[in-house]
């Protein structure tokens, strides 16, 4: 039996990997960085713990919990003052609405808007496929909503911006409530009225972790596919089809070489790196509608302090686009998860920077990201200024997040295309299915079963 070949050990391929190998089908995969976990990697210094990619994740699906009960760590949930979340505004954070009366009484939305909603659910139902997420919140909730609780969670999630994103491939569940029901509150209460399955109650949609951080499950997944099944340092130069029909990659390791067959290849790395393997097997017509997607750049600053230095505590803050700040976000992870800090008594902070907002500042050096970074820590969450950080640390990810803009039909189509022309071979990973841990895990497991129901065929 011809083995599959996994190129990229990040969640997606790292997940693939997992459930092949569990039904007992040959496996390599490779990764062009030293190390397994792509984007996902914890660090400590000077007794923080910090992420320096995602920080948390959603049991958004059933697939999410169904993974974690293969690890030995399974997830740690985050505690109930994750649930407080703010929004910045005119120079003051304000609890996100949780319930009715909250949103009656917050200051972030206006009076008018907030009797538009009453009306939302006979609103007319919108028929333009390529809506963008900005112009349907805008059309069926109001101008302030939009403003100041879509554009700042379009920042957080995507670090992108509401008018540029295709409701459809961005937020398909929001989508699809339109379609379906005609109003998000009408398709919400439907949806909480469906019978769910033992399986379905699986998706809590608890926020986690893990133990010890992030990377913690990459560890023990790397263990349950086994070591010598993960090439690290392994760059894929090739990828082309054998006179057999079956799969014929190439890949360096330590200055030399290497072809290896395959009978399915499964790439789940960037859409921006796959001209590089990719280029001499694919028509141009096909690849660069999919490696044209563009990646919105992230600056991450953690910022420990040994004390408590504000009152504000909860999951974290997001900043709106209107607002006169440099950073995305700032998340409060010490609030959230335990032992993230040296003592009990410390903080940890985790700013976003960059995005689609300000793209240049991927490129600023370090003495100016860190005084931007705290300039907005301090005066967003109201820090004395004479109290000084005791950690600071930056991380850079010039391809991050990819934007389900207006070419997304087009690459979808694409990658379609391409399976149906090109048998065995799979184009995976965050190019399409959605961005966060649970997508990627999702995509991933129903690509493994894929493979796994032709293999026994």
């Amino acid at each position: 039996m011809k083995q599959t070949i996994v190129i990229g050990a990040g969640i997606t391929g790292l997940t693939t990997a997992l459930y092949l190998r569990k039904a007992g089908l040959p496996i390599l995969v490779l990764e062009e960085a030293e190390r397994a976990g792509g984007q996902i990697r914890t660090l400590r210094e000077g007794g923080y713990t910090f992420e320096t990619g995602p920080n948390t994740g959603a049991i958004s699906f059933p697939e999410v919990a169904e993974l974690f009960a293969l690890l030995p760590s399974g997830y740690e949930a985050a505690t109930p003052e994750g649930n407080c979340r703010y929004i910045y505004k005119k120079g003051k954070l304000h609890r996100l609405p949780s319930g009715p009366w909250s949103g009656l009484t917050t200051p972030l939305f206006t009076l008018g808007d907030k009797f538009r909603l009453l009306g939302e659910p006979w609103r007319k139902k919108g028929n333009d496929p390529y809506e963008s997420v900005g112009s349907l919140a805008r059309r069926r909730l109001g101008k302030s909503f939009l403003q100041y609780a879509v554009d700042p969670f379009i920042g957080g999630i995507y670090a992108g911006d509401p008018m540029k994103l295709e409701t459809r491939h961005a937020l398909p569940k929001l989508y699809n409530l339109e379609q379906e029901y005609g109003s998000f509150i009408r398709g919400a209460m439907a949806k909480a009225k469906e019978p769910k399955s033992d399986r379905d109650r699986l998706a809590t949609k608890e926020v986690y972790s893990a133990q010890h951080g992030l990377e913690t499950m990459i560890h023990e997944m790397v263990e349950q596919i086994g070591p010598d099944n993960i090439r690290t340092g392994a760059s894929v130069t090739s990828v082309r089809q054998g006179a057999a029909g079956d799969w014929l990659v190439t890949y360096q390791q330590g200055g030399e070489l290497h072809e290896v067959p395959a009978e399915r290849v499964v790439s789940t790395v960037g859409a921006h790196t796959l001209a590089s393997f990719l280029g001499e097997t694919l028509p141009d017509e096909l690849l660069s509608p999919i490696t044209s997607l563009y990646y919105a750049p992230i600056v991450e600053v953690a910022v420990g302090f040994d004390r408590k230095v504000s009152n504000y505590r909860g999951f974290g803050a997001l900043m709106p686009s209107s607002e006169p700040v440099d950073i995305l976000g700032v998340l409060f992870p010490s609030d959230c998860f335990a032992d993230r800090t040296p003592t009990a008594e410390g903080v940890l902070y985790s700013i976003f920077m960059g995005g689609t907002r300000y793209p240049d500042l991927i490129d600023q050096d370090d003495e100016t990201v860190r005084a931007l970074a705290l300039r907005d820590l301090y005066k967003v969450l109201r820090i004395d200024p004479r109290i000084a950080p005791d950690m600071v640390h930056i991380s850079r990810h010039r391809h991050a997040i990819p934007q389900y803009g207006a070419d997304s039909e087009k690459r979808c189509a694409a990658i379609a295309e391409i399976e149906r022309r090109y048998p065995g071979l799979i184009i995976a990973g965050n190019c399409r299915d959605g961005i966060g841990m649970a997508n990627r895990i999702t995509q991933a497991t129903q690509v493994a079963q894929q493979l796994i129901a032709e293999s026994d065929q």
